[in-house]
């Protein structure tokens, strides 16, 4: 579905992806890991079309599309839910979810899908007409979540979901990107909880200062003595 080839992004004269290659099938949780800094956030914007590659290209659906503006992006299926959630605090819950729906025409799969993601997360059904800057933070990252499913994404690429959570909202945010996949979602995760991302992961990307370091399956680098030393906490 997915495919980067040698993928560049500089910021001035500093690169912060330097020649990556990878690719995410249909299907797939896909992990990006990686230390700040090592450009996995980077990666996700150049993906979206927010920063532009110096280098490289960015397939999607045998479609090149490194050279589309980010609304374009969307409108081809990719969307992310970004790293601090970027919510529109002084607007509704049900506004902010509308707006992730700002591309599509079709008002009758647009109720449904507010109706998929208010039952996915009861708490935004509950609590619809409240302004977004009044919830938790693990409560934003279901909205920020909401939002970007608005748009139907075929892929949706998640930047660290579970940053500043606490460990019980960290295990729902979780489970429902466990959800999403099993309902056919395809997923670019992006994740500092690496023993969390790599659980879910079919694959897994170590970044390191904006290359590729090593990958494998997710369940093959939870088991990996250079993955347990640098991000499992293990000697």
């Amino acid at each position: 579905m997915l495919e980067v080839k040698g993928l560049e992004v500089a910021y001035g004269r500093v690169k912060a992806v330097k020649g990556i290659s990878f690719g995410v099938e249909s299907g797939q949780v896909v992990t990006l890991l990686g230390i700040n800094g090592a450009g996995k956030s980077t990666t996700l914007r150049a993906i979206s079309g927010l920063v532009p590659p110096a280098a490289g290209e960015i397939w999607f659906d045998g479609e090149r599309i490194d050279s589309l503006p980010a609304h374009k992006i969307v409108e081809r299926g990719i969307a992310q839910s970004p790293e601090g959630r970027r919510l529109f605090k002084n607007m509704s819950v049900e506004d902010n979810l509308l707006l992730g729906a700002f591309s599509r025409k079709d008002a009758d799969g647009v109720k449904r899908d507010l109706d998929r993601v208010y039952g996915m997360f009861d708490v935004l059904s509950r609590r619809r007409d409240e302004l977004a800057g009044l919830f938790s933070g693990g409560e934003q990252q279901m909205l920020a979540i909401g939002r970007a499913m608005m748009s139907q994404p075929k892929l949706l690429m998640l930047d660290e979901p579970s940053m500043g959570l606490s460990p019980i909202m960290t295990q729902q945010i979780m489970a429902t990107i466990k959800e999403l996949r099993s309902e056919g979602v395809t997923i670019l995760l992006v994740e500092q909880n690496a023993q969390a991302a790599l659980s879910l992961a079919d694959k897994g990307y170590v970044l390191e200062v904006g290359n590729i370091a090593f990958s494998d399956t997710g369940k093959a680098l939870l088991k990996d003595d250079r993955v347990r030393r640098a991000y499992l906490g293990a000697d």
